[in-house]
């Protein structure tokens, strides 16, 4: 909305992600057009990006999915090569990093998300928009509060109710000063799996880049019925897990009447993916029972 993209436009995002990188896009009228995945980061692959773009093509949507950075620089690469603004989706990546930058810094807006599973969570939806630009930190400013500015009533723009409560803005000013150690946890907790769960058959395990914030630890199994089969093993056992994503966005009945998409490592991947539980408060204990309960079902 800031950026002024609308109908006729097109915005290219990851096919594999949450379903509000897409409709973000689809609300403004413009058109979602969606990329395919690198299997071993799950995030958007530059070069598919770079085969979709046309003269419709008015920005990117990366997303740091699981808490690992997107190769931004292939994707500020593309931007620059055709004009393209950047929208950085770094809900699930408070913390992270891409080459010593944090991410939602690179580009032209940057959004996170404190919803109470993230790395910093509130007590329950909230979320943050991040610019390095004046004039679209203004814009965004008028857009959050129904296009009013303070202590006038006209309106120049139709807006919406898109400000933090305060509440929750004090919670996460508190906690927030925790980020780095809950971080230094999960990346410990990630550490142990991949430790513990090297070699163990079947199962493969995520990237452990540098800058990687460890929103979720997930793991990939040959395919979906032997997926399924260890989730289902894993709740028998107590031990929580989720399947990050089911569906690729493609595949989405709300998107139907949108051109065939050619994503088929998204769709892969939405056959393999399994996350664990990395959540910093756990103890060795804990993660040692859930490799135990991994590597049973997987010998």
């Amino acid at each position: 909305m800031c950026l002024g993209i609308g109908p006729g436009d097109e915005v290219l995002c990851p096919s594999f992600t949450f379903f509000a990188t897409a409709g973000s896009i689809a609300r403004t009228g413009a058109t979602p057009v969606f990329v395919d995945s690198h299997a071993n980061t799950f995030n958007l692959n530059a070069e598919d990006a770079d085969a979709k773009v046309t003269e419709r093509t008015k920005a990117i949507l990366p997303v740091h999915l699981f808490g690992q950075a997107a190769d931004m620089t292939a994707i500020g690469q593309l931007a620059q090569a055709h004009s393209l603004h950047i929208i950085e989706d770094a809900a699930q990546a408070q913390g992270a990093t891409w080459e010593g930058i944090p991410v939602g810094g690179m580009g032209d807006f940057g959004a996170f998300s404190f919803y109470p599973t993230k790395n910093l969570g509130a007590l329950g939806d909230a979320g943050l928009l991040t610019t390095s630009n004046d004039a679209l930190a203004e814009r965004a400013r008028l857009l959050r509060a129904h296009g009013c500015q303070a202590q006038i009533s006209s309106r120049s723009h139709v807006g919406g109710n898109f400000r933090l409560d305060e509440l929750q803005a004090a919670l996460l000013r508190v906690k927030q000063t925790q980020l780095d150690e809950w971080i230094a946890l999960r990346t410990g907790n990630a550490a142990q799996y991949q430790s513990l769960l090297a070699g163990t058959p079947d199962l493969i395990l995520p990237a452990a880049a540098p800058g990687h914030s460890w929103n979720q630890f997930t793991v990939r199994l040959p395919n979906r019925e032997r997926r399924d089969a260890l989730a289902a093993h894993l709740r028998t056992a107590e031990i929580g897990n989720e399947i990050y994503y089911p569906e690729a966005l493609h595949q989405q009945p709300c998107f139907a009447h949108l051109p065939p998409a050619n994503c088929p490592v998204a769709e892969q991947l939405a056959d393999q993916v399994l996350s664990l539980p990395v959540f910093p408060e756990m103890t060795e204990a804990q993660v040692a029972e859930v490799t135990h309960s991994v590597s049973a079902f997987c010998a």
